[in-house]
Formats: C-alpha cells, structure tokens, sequence
C-alpha cells in the first residue's frame, strides 16, 4: 500500500475515535460470526485466563520497580534546593534540558533495538549513575549525570507507557470490556504505587536529617515575613541551616552518605525486578504491532514530531507542561519558600510524605470515578483545587503554629495531581492509538519542558512571579482540554474522504 503523507502519516491518532471504534466494532462482529475472537458472552480457555492474569502480574511488576527507582530519585531530587543548593538546582535544570532532548530523539530508536522491558531497565541504570554522585556532591559528578539521567528518563517513560497500553488493549480483548477503561485501570493502579513514593523516600530522608535536630523556635531563627509569598531564594540567608557545628553548610555529610547508599540500593533493584521478572511484550498477542513494528528509526522520529501536527496534540500541550511545572513548583518551591523556610529543612520529608500518599490513595480510586462522571468533571475537580491552593498561597503566611496548614496544602496539591499524572497519561494512550512510542514521546517533552520552566526560574524568579506563571500556565492548560473535549462533544475534528482527521497544514492549505 502506497503512503502518500510521509512517515507517520498511517498514525492511527489521525483518525477519529468514532470511526476507530466503528472500525473495532466491525472487526469484532466479523470475528465473532466466525468464532475466532474471545467475547465476554464466553468462556476462556485455560491459556486465556493464564494470559490475563500474567498482564495483571506485569502490571504490578512495572509498578513495584518503579516504586524502589522513584522512591530514591523523589526524594534526592526534593532535597537538590536544599542541601545542593546551587550545584543541585543546576543539576536539576540540566536534567531536563537533556530530557527534553531525549524526548525527541532516543525513545523511538531505543525502543526498536531493545524493546520495552530491556528498555526500562537501560534507563534505570541512568538514575543509579546520578544518585551516586551524591556521594561527592560536586558540579562536574552532579550535572553529567544529572543528563545522562535525563536522556535515559524519555525512553523509561516512554516503554512503560508503551507496554501499559498495549498490555491494556489485548487484557480489554480477553475481558470483554472497554478499551479506555482497562489503560485508564491500569495507568491508575501504576500511579498508585508510583505516587506512594513520595510516602517512602521522603519517610527515609525525614528519619535521617531528624536526628540530632533540636526543637528551637523558629521565630526566634528567621523572620517569616521573608517566607511565602513575599519569599526570594536569590534574598534569603541560610534558613534552613544545618545542625552541624563544621562550616560546611547543609546537613552532616553522614546524613548525606546514609541516605545516598539506601536510595542507590533501591535504584539498582528495580532494574534487577525487571530483568529478571518482567514479561517481554512478545509473550502476549497483539501486542507487536504498531509503534515500534516495521518501521525505521527516521520514520519513528518522524512520526514523534508528526503528532504536532494533530490539532489535538497541540491543544493539550499546555496542560501537559502544566503537569511538569505544578510538580515542580511543589518539590522545589513550596518545601523551600513555605515548609523550609517556616519550619526548617527536617519537616520537608514529612511534609512530602503525607503529599505523597493522598496522591497515592486518589490514584486508586480515580478510574472508577471517571468511569461514573467522566473525565471532564473529574479534571475540572482538579483545576479548581489547584486554582483554590494557589491563591491561599498568595495570602498565606507560614507560621510553624499553622503546622496543620501545611500538611492540607500538600495533601490537596497531591489529590490534584493524581489527576493530572493519572488522566492526562491515560489521555494520551486513548486518543493516539498505534503510535504510543511517539504520542508519550511528546507528552513527556512537554512535561520535562513544565520541569525545565520549574527548575530553571527556582533559583532566578521570587515566589511572586512564579505563581503568577502557575496561574497562566494552569488557566491555558484547562482551556485546551476543554476545547479537545467540546470539539469531541460536537462530532470530533474535521475529516478528510478517507475519513482520517484533517492536520492543521492541511487546514490553512485548503483555507
């Protein structure tokens, strides 16, 4: 068959999701006149049900490796601004400079010469490299392996979201249920675990940096009128000072080395749990083609730039950058400038923790929500949670008496982004079918860039202008789901003769 669009142009995220499920439906009462496809109206065979309940044991694989990867990286990561301060901040900013690279160039070729499991656990050893440098903590160990993280962080993201869909689609075959249902299940199981991350590091970390603190006030240490909104990194002394008596700033060096050689441990098992207990995507059917079957990888690079030209791929660009900026905001700026500066350095992992597991526990129940309200309802839930906390944010002034206060904020900033990590993921998997390597290529690009604006105006901008960038970045992002969703309400994009939706060069070319 002769492709006259190019590489990428047989994307299935150029047809409209009516006509996918009519062409899905019209296939399925085919093959079942025929008897040759599994149907909730029958029994499975015993191989089935061995099948479906290998992809459920695959699915709480991935999420157990990625729980001991991220439960290291989180929390060396939330504490850069504060015990790396300068050298940390820039690590972190070059971190996802080189994401933002790797987004748009390694996945797709990696994918196709590793596959996905061999691909996760490549890319896991990228975060052990970096996590050792925080034996010697200097720029020239923090920021190389600060990118080399970053380039090996796309194409992890991008074949667990890769395997997570296609193992979601072949689950929904032998369950006989929907499609959409199963990924956003799945994608809600694996951020469960995910998001309890924040629980565990950040439990570790507090244990450690609490020994030896004493409880001093901390009115007595700082003036808070310098903290919360009117706070200013570039302005601000040493507020969260060490208890070490030495000169070197920051916490005692065996904090550091204690904390570092449980984080390391944890890296480098995740990667042994895939290796050894994770299923190649090859042992379950229909889960080869397309992505990464059959095509160069020119035309997978292609065809990641190529989603861009989906007017539904730009209209949720802005709240996938959303999605990396208000988590940024929240590990760098919200613990330094409101629990650092207000409490002091020993209450961030606390504070972190219980962020952590109201994220956890609303990743749990999320698909069940959706499938009741919808996905609309459920993102405007989070949209006027984060709107409501960033302007208590404006006004509020952290006291250590409002202790409560800042275990609510963190608590509903965590119930927010369930959401957003969640639902955007599974947007994603169920609006560009066929070429998941490249649609999660693109939204982790934009969500690495919302990391990059984070980290990169952490050390440059006040409190004051950051949130201002939250606001915009918050009210753009909910406009363009919205628009996704009203143009889906009213019959879905302009389609060509061949029914595909029409890409926006095509539009202003026949305008």
């Amino acid at each position: 068959m002769v492709q006259d669009g190019g590489p990428g142009m047989d994307n299935p995220a150029f047809t409209s999701p009516e006509d996918a499920h009519h062409e899905t439906r019209q296939k399925s009462e085919e093959n079942v006149s025929s008897g040759s496809v599994e149907t909730s109206r029958r029994q499975l065979t015993e191989e089935e049900r061995k099948e479906k309940f290998a992809i459920m044991k695959n699915i709480i694989i991935i999420s157990v490796a990625f729980t001991f990867l991220f439960t290291s990286y989180n929390s060396m990561s939330n504490l850069q601004s504060s015990i790396n301060k300068v050298d940390g901040t820039a690590s972190l900013t070059a971190l996802y400079a080189a994401y933002i690279l790797s987004c748009c160039f390694v996945p797709s070729w990696l994918l196709v010469r590793l596959k996905e499991k061999y691909t996760m656990a490549a890319s896991m050893l990228c975060y052990s490299a970096y996590i050792a440098a925080q034996f010697y903590p200097e720029a020239y160990t923090l920021v190389p392996t600060a990118i080399i993280l970053g380039l090996g962080a796309a194409p992890l993201w991008s074949s667990k979201c890769t395997y997570l869909t296609k193992v979601g689609a072949r689950y929904s075959e032998l369950a006989g249920d929907s499609r959409d249902i199963i990924i956003t299940k799945f994608f809600g199981i694996f951020f469960m675990f995910f998001q309890s991350t924040q629980v565990w590091g950040n439990l570790i970390a507090s244990l450690v940096l609490s020994v030896g603190v004493k409880d001093v006030n901390r009115t007595q240490e700082v003036s808070l009128e310098s903290c919360g909104y009117n706070f200013c990194i570039s302005g601000s002394t040493d507020n969260t000072s060490s208890t070490d008596p030495g000169e070197r700033e920051g916490p005692p060096l065996w904090q550091i080395y204690t904390m570092a050689s449980i984080y390391l441990a944890c890296s480098l098992l995740s990667g042994v749990i895939i290796l050894v207990f994770l299923d190649p995507l090859s042992r379950f059917k229909n889960t080869e083609d397309g992505g990464s079957s059959g095509k160069s990888s020119l035309q997978l690079l292609v065809a990641t730039f190529n989603h861009l030209r989906h007017p539904y791929q730009l209209l949720i660009v802005p709240i996938t950058i959303w999605s990396g900026l208000e988590q940024g905001f929240l590990t760098a700026d919200y613990t330094a400038a409101y629990v650092s500066c207000g409490l002091g350095l020993h209450m961030v992992g606390y504070i972190l923790v219980f962020y952590g597991l109201c994220d956890a526990l609303c990743s749990i129940g999320l698909s069940r929500l959706v499938k009741l309200v919808g996905r609309v309802p459920v993102f405007t839930l989070a949209f006027l949670i984060n709107l409501a906390l960033i302007i208590v944010l404006i006004y509020w002034l952290p006291h250590p008496d409002d202790l409560l206060w800042f275990f609510i904020i963190a608590g509903l900033w965590g119930s927010a982004d369930a959401v957003w990590q969640t639902q955007i993921n599974s947007l994603y998997g169920v609006i560009f079918p066929g070429e998941s390597e490249a649609a999660f290529s693109n939204y982790r690009l934009w969500e690495s860039l919302g990391f990059l604006i984070a980290y990169a105006c952490s050390t440059v901008f006040c409190i004051e202008a950051k949130i201002n960038i939250l606001i915009i970045s918050l009210l753009v992002g909910i406009v363009g789901y919205y628009v996704v969703e009203a143009l889906e309400k009213m019959g879905g994009l302009k389609k060509d003769k061949e029914g595909n939706v029409m890409t926006l060069d095509r539009l202003f070319v026949r305008s």
